[in-house]
This record gives C-alpha cells, sequence and structure tokens, in this order.
C-alpha cells in the first residue's frame, strides 16, 4: 500500500472496520435472539427453535425476513415524522456506541488499529453518552403513537432509564479511579498485568460496583426483572405497541444492541477485556502479531456470551418488579451503595498511594 497515503489508508481501513463490526454486531443481535429462545426452551423443559435449518440455527433469518415482509401499518392519528423517527434514534444510538470498543488486543497494520474503529481518549464517556440519548426513540415513541398504552411505557422507561443512569455511571468511578483515566484501552491495560487476578472485579475489589452495574444495566436496556415499559400483563406491548413490520424489528434489535454493548462494557472494565484469565503464563505460545489479536478477540467474545447467558438466565429465573419497587430499589438502595463505593474506593487508592 505504499502509493497510498497514509490518510487513504486510514479512510480506508476505518470504512472496512464499520462494515465488519456492523455485519459481525448485526449478525450477534439475531444470534442473540436465538441464543436466549434456546437457553429459556430449556430452562422451562422444552426445546425452543428447532425446525428452521439444523437446530433451528436459520431461524432468524427466517425471523427477520417475515419482518421483512410483514405490511407496515400506520394508525391514522399518528404524529407521521416523529413516529417514523423513534425506531431510527433508537436503533442508531444501539449501535453508534460500539464505535469506542476496543475488542482486541493492540494490532497495528499500516498504522491502524484494527481491532478498534475509533481510538478516542474518553470512550467510556462517549459510550454512557451515546447510550443514554437512545431513550429519546423510546419517549418518542410512545408519544407519537397517540396510544395510552403506549405512553405509559414510554413515560415509564423514560423514568426508569433517568434513574438507573445515576447509579450505572456512579458505579464506574471507582473503576476510572483505579485506571486514572476514561479511555477504555487504558483500563483494560490496567487489568492485564496478572490475568484474573489483576481484573476490577477480583484484584480492585470493584464486586459491589459490578454488582450496580449489573442491576441498573437490566434496568436501562428494559431487561426481566425491569421491563416495566413494556409489561405485556399490564401494558399490551408498552412503547411499541402500534409498531409492525420493520419499524417494531428496529426497537427489537435495538433492544439486542444494548445488551451486547453492555456486556461489552463490563467486559472491558470488570473482566480485563480482551486480556486472557491467565495472564502472561502462555504469551510464547501466541508469538504471531496475527495469532495473538485473533486469541485475544476470542478472549473477548467468550466473556461476552458469558454475560449474554447471564442475562438470559435472570430473565428466565426472576419475577417482574413492581414499579414502586423498581424505583425504590434504584433511588434508595443502588444509588446510596454506589456513592459509598466511590469513597471506599477513594480512600484505599489515598491510603496505598
Amino acid at each position: 500500500m505504499s502509493h497510498l497515503t497514509h490518510f487513504e489508508v486510514f479512510l480506508l481501513f476505518t470504512i472496512l472496520k464499520i462494515v465488519v463490526v456492523l455485519v459481525i454486531t448485526l449478525t450477534a443481535v439475531a444470534y442473540t435472539v436465538l441464543l436466549e429462545r434456546k437457553v429459556l426452551g430449556r430452562l422451562q423443559n422444552r426445546w425452543g427453535p428447532s425446525r428452521v435449518g439444523p437446530f433451528g440455527l436459520l431461524q432468524p433469518l427466517v425471523d427477520g425476513l417475515k419482518l421483512f415482509l410483514k405490511e407496515d401499518m400506520m394508525p391514522l392519528a399518528v404524529e407521521r415524522p416523529l413516529f417514523i423517527l423513534a425506531p431510527i434514534i433508537a436503533l442508531s444510538c444501539a449501535l453508534i456506541s460500539i464505535a469506542v470498543v476496543p475488542f482486541g488486543a493492540p494490532t497495528m497494520v499500516d498504522g491502524v488499529d484494527i481491532f478498534e474503529i475509533a481510538n478516542v481518549n474518553i470512550g467510556l464517556l462517549v459510550i454512557l453518552g451515546v447510550t443514554s440519548i437512545g431513550v429519546y426513540g423510546i419517549a418518542l415513541s410512545g408519544w407519537s403513537s397517540n396510544n395510552k398504552y403506549s405512553l405509559f411505557g414510554s413515560l415509564r422507561a423514560t423514568a426508569q432509564v433517568i434513574s438507573y443512569e445515576l447509579a450505572l455511571g456512579l458505579s464506574l468511578v471507582g473503576v476510572v479511579l483505579r485506571a486514572g483515566s476514561l479511555d477504555l484501552r487504558t483500563i483494560v491495560n490496567s487489568q492485564a498485568a496478572h490475568g484474573a487476578l489483576s481484573w476490577n472485579i477480583f484484584g480492585g475489589f470493584q464486586f459491589v460496583a459490578f454488582f450496580i452495574y449489573l442491576m441498573a444495566a437490566y434496568a436501562e436496556t428494559n431487561r426481566s426483572p425491569f421491563d416495566l415499559s413494556e409489561a405485556e400483563s399490564e401494558l399490551v406491548a408498552g412503547y411499541h405497541t402500534e409498531y409492525s413490520s420493520m419499524k417494531f424489528a428496529m426497537f427489537f434489535m435495538a433492544e439486542y444492541a444494548n445488551m451486547i454493548t453492555v456486556a461489552c462494557v463490563a467486559t472491558l472494565l470488570f473482566f480485563g477485556g480482551a486480556s486472557s484469565p491467565f495472564g502472561h503464563i502462555f504469551d510464547h505460545f501466541a508469538t504471531g502479531l496475527v495469532l495473538s489479536g485473533i486469541i485475544s478477540v476470542l478472549w473477548f467474545v467468550a466473556k461476552v456470551f458469558a454475560f449474554l447467558l447471564l442475562y438470559i438466565w435472570v430473565r428466565g429465573t426472576l419475577p417482574r418488579f413492581r414499579y414502586d419497587q423498581l424505583m425504590s430499589f434504584g433511588w434508595k438502595f443502588l444509588l446510596p451503595v454506589a456513592m459509598l463505593n466511590i469513597l471506599a474506593t477513594a480512600l484505599a487508592l489515598s491510603y496505598h498511594s
């Protein structure tokens, strides 16, 4: 590539990375749905999807095709521009945040890191900012639908996200204090020295922060037992009651894309990102740049997969909260505990320094 300028190489690699990551993320979203249906099936002593393709592996393809070919119904009384814009906002915000996630060890090709789309020194702040904007999609969908169930659902979702955003943000302050940076690469590198013993959840004693993050993440992504915004027994289908065809599919994809983002952030901040749990013990087996890069990506994917399994397990196990319990838990328990965790981490760091 010597005849290309450095900027052209950078641009080419960036476009390639965006396309590849987008395709992988959307495929992961489709197969997370299948994983959830399979795991829930086993938890409830049944098979789950098993007819389409070997072991039901082509089920997501058929479901996507079905949604794509369905008639797109639009009620007469809706606020059309906002009704159309809402699912676009929800899905866009869910997908944009993947751009700053480093999903492998730093692997440079012609001066470009191939395992991260954008290396931003405030990556964590970008993810928190972009994901919090996603609630606008839910709020607009409920209001523009001109349906009382949708409006109730979106109001619940908005209040829920605002309440738990605080606890989620504060739970990550301890990790930021330990790493001394908002750069996701720096946070991962600070946990790479001694494998699992260096991870923030074990070596950093941030298991309280991880618990708060986990609870807040369930609420942020409107997942059971915090799925009050689309409680079928109360609100028909909540904020997407009036949506059909691809607009409904976009909300559906946004929910699962947010799950993957949350799993990626948990992996980066508490479980050492793409670093090996065995530290540098087996480094001499993976000497090549490509091999070490691929192994690091596999570690990252394994950790994200484990986190998604936990998500699904919780959904299949726990009943839904009442709304007053949801709010009390967020404000009266998670928020004070998150503040105490920051105080304890700061005191411990100042004592050791």
